[in-house]
């Protein structure tokens, strides 16, 4: 049996342009772009004896693609803090890597275009396997100075916990 939505007025999908990413309790400042959230299962390929000609599939083992957050680069070192967990550059020898807190969850939340929130997703164990400080310099553009991580996770869910938000409907003045 079809489930139907809780808000029946809504018809349009959620749009792709409000979202907040959120780790260590708080939410991470000026993230304007998060890469998809993908996973891809092996296909594990076999034979019975008995019917050497055809194939039978089943699912093998699953892994989740990195995701990219992308911001702008202002004075706040969120993102290089977690990176240098990872890697960290003269730090001296036996300092370089932090093995105890260099994974996070993360959680991403999507709003609805009333600024309520719509979807959420939580990832695991999150770690930062790439980190661009700041993008091509070019005296000619017009941009933003981009800053970004790549995050490898060992798999993601949507939290079922938030619900459909019930949307407002204004009224015209009188």
């Amino acid at each position: 049996m079809a489930q139907f939505s809780v808000n029946a007025q809504r018809f349009d999908p959620y749009k792709n342009f409000k979202f907040r990413v959120r780790w260590d309790g708080r939410y991470v400042a000026g993230v304007s772009k998060v890469g998809a959230l993908k996973r891809s299962t092996e296909v594990v390929e076999h034979r019975e004896g008995g019917d050497p000609s055809t194939a039978r599939k089943s699912p093998g083992r699953t892994k989740y693609e990195p995701i990219t957050l992308e911001r702008g680069v202002t004075h706040d070192t969120e993102f290089e803090k977690w990176a240098h967990k990872v890697w960290n550059f003269g730090s001296g020898l036996g300092a370089e890597v932090s093995l105890k807190d260099f994974r996070k969850d993360i959680i991403i939340e999507v709003y609805n275009e009333a600024g309520q929130l719509a979807i959420a997703y939580r990832v695991y164990r999150c770690w930062v396997s790439e980190y661009q400080a700041q993008a091509d310099l070019d005296a000619n553009a017009n941009a933003v100075l981009i800053q970004t991580l790549k995050l490898e996770n060992e798999g993601w869910e949507r939290d079922y916990g938030v619900q459909e938000p019930t949307e407002p409907t204004f009224t015209e003045p009188a």
